[in-house]
C-alpha cells in the first residue's frame, strides 16, 4: 500500500485540520473534530446537515457553504458519523426554522441520523437519498444507494433554503428531486482502506465491475472491459429504462470520477453520455464533470441524470460558495 499517510490512527484528524486551514473562509470545525460547519452559520434559514464515511471526499464537507450544506459530519474512513457528531452539528447551524437532514441509504447512515433527528431538540426532517439504479448485493445499505446523485439534491435544496424555503418545503423539495435522480457507476480497479491495507476486491485487468457502489461493494455484474462508447451505453441504458415512463426533455448531467480517474477520461466518457442521452430525447441542459463523490483511490466513474423545468433549473444555477463548488 502506498499512499501519504503518517499513521492510520490520524490520517482523518491531519486531513481535517489540513481542509479547514485551506478554506478557513468559508468552514470552521467543530469541537474535537466532530463535525464541518459554515464559518458564518445563518441560523434564520433552515439548515441542512448531511455526513457519512470519509474516504468520499469532497463529499460532503467540500460542500459546506453558502447555497449548499451548513454543517457535515465526517466518520472514520467508510464508517458512518456517530448520532451525537450529528446532534452536535445541528446544534451548533440549527435555528428556528429547523434542520434537514440528508442522508445517502446505507444502513449506519440511516440509523445514526434516524437516531440523532429523535434526540436533536429542535425542528427536524429527513430526506433519504437513494439515486443508484444497481442492485446492490452488499450489507452496505437497505435496498437502493444513495451516491453521487446526493450532490444534487443538496445543491438544489441548498439553495432553496437560502432563498428561504421553510423546513416541510425543503423536505418535499429535497424527495421530488432525489425521485428525478438516478445513477449508476463502474468501476475499473478497486480502492485500499488504509486500515485493510489491501484492496478490497481484485479485477482482471479485461473485467469491470458494472453498478459498483462507492465503497467497492459489488452492483449488477462483472463484465469484459470495452470501448468507453459501449460502457456508456450500458450505464445510459440502465438509468433511462429506470424512468417510469422513460425519459426525456431537459436534464443535468453529471460524469463524476472515483477517484483514480483523470478528468481526460471523465470528459470522454461526458461526451459519450450526452450523445446517447439526445439521440434519446434528452436535452443536456446543465452539465458537471468532476470527482465530487469519490471512493478513495478507486479508478471508475458514475454517470447521474436528474429531470430539470425551470424552477429546478433556477435553484441549480443559484450562486454557491463551497471548498469543491463555486459559482
Amino acid at each position: 500500500m502506498k499512499k501519504f499517510i503518517n499513521s492510520v490512527d490520524t490520517m482523518l484528524a491531519e486531513s481535517l485540520d489540513g481542509f479547514a486551514a485551506v478554506h478557513a473562509d468559508i468552514v470552521a470545525l467543530g469541537a474535537e473534530r466532530k463535525f464541518v460547519r459554515r464559518s458564518a452559520p445563518n441560523l434564520q434559514k433552515v439548515a441542512l446537515v448531511s455526513g457519512g464515511g470519509s474516504g468520499h471526499e469532497p463529499l460532503h464537507a467540500g460542500f459546506v457553504g453558502r447555497g449548499m450544506l451548513d454543517a457535515a459530519c465526517p466518520g472514520q474512513i467508510f464508517t458512518s458519523p456517530t448520532p451525537d457528531q450529528i446532534v452536535e452539528a445541528a446544534t451548533a447551524v440549527g435555528g428556528k426554522p429547523g434542520v434537514l437532514f440528508i442522508v445517502k441509504n446505507y444502513a449506519g447512515d440511516c440509523m445514526n441520523f434516524e437516531m440523532a433527528a429523535e434526540i436533536y431538540d429542535g425542528p427536524a426532517a429527513s430526506v433519504i437519498t437513494n439515486d443508484d439504479v444497481a442492485v446492490d448485493k452488499s450489507t452496505y445499505s437497505a435496498g437502493r444507494r444513495g451516491v453521487a446523485g446526493t450532490l444534487v439534491v443538496e445543491k438544489i435544496v441548498g439553495a432553496a433554503a437560502e432563498q428561504g424555503a421553510d423546513l416541510p418545503g425543503c423536505a418535499k423539495l429535497a424527495e421530488e428531486v432525489n425521485a428525478r435522480t438516478k445513477s449508476i457507476g463502474v468501476a475499473l480497479t478497486s480502492c485500499t482502506v488504509p486500515a485493510a491495507g489491501t484492496p478490497t476486491f481484485s479485477l482482471p485487468d479485461d473485467e469491470m465491475e458494472m453498478g459498483v457502489g462507492i465503497h467497492g461493494e459489488p452492483g449488477r455484474k462483472r463484465v469484459k472491459l470495452t470501448e468507453a462508447s459501449d460502457i456508456a451505453e450500458q450505464m445510459v441504458g440502465a438509468i433511462l429504462s429506470d424512468y417510469e415512463g422513460g425519459a426525456s426533455g431537459p436534464a443535468l448531467l453529471l460524469v463524476n470520477g472515483f477517484g483514480g480517474t483523470p478528468s481526460l477520461e471523465l470528459y470522454l466518457m461526458y461526451q459519450a453520455a450526452r450523445r446517447i442521452l439526445e439521440k434519446r430525447g434528452v436535452t443536456i441542459a446543465r452539465s458537471l464533470v468532476g470527482s465530487y463523490v469519490t471512493s478513495l483511490e478507486m479508478a471508475g466513474c458514475s454517470i447521474t441524470l436528474t429531470t430539470l423545468d425551470d424552477r429546478l433549473t433556477a435553484l441549480w444555477d443559484a450562486p454557491v460558495h463551497t471548498a469543491a463548488l463555486r459559482w
